[in-house]
């Protein structure tokens, strides 16, 4: 799954819940989901690359 760092806990690696993998304006991608402890929205940028992984490995496609 997706990992990231959650601003509210100040906790590296957290694994998102329900992660999205949406794309910027600018072309770019990033995962949107939220924190398994907090409940606060999580935001991981990514490569194209780690961006189909995700979605192959299950993750939903949100563009």
């Amino acid at each position: 799954m997706v990992s990231a760092y959650c601003v509210k806990c100040k906790e590296k690696g957290v694994e998102m819940q329900n992660p999205a993998i949406h794309q910027t304006k600018k072309g770019g991608f990033m995962a949107k989901g939220s924190c398994g402890k907090c409940s606060t929205t999580l935001c991981a940028i990514m490569s194209k690359d780690n961006a189909e992984k995700a979605i192959q490995s299950g993750v939903t496609k949100a563009y």
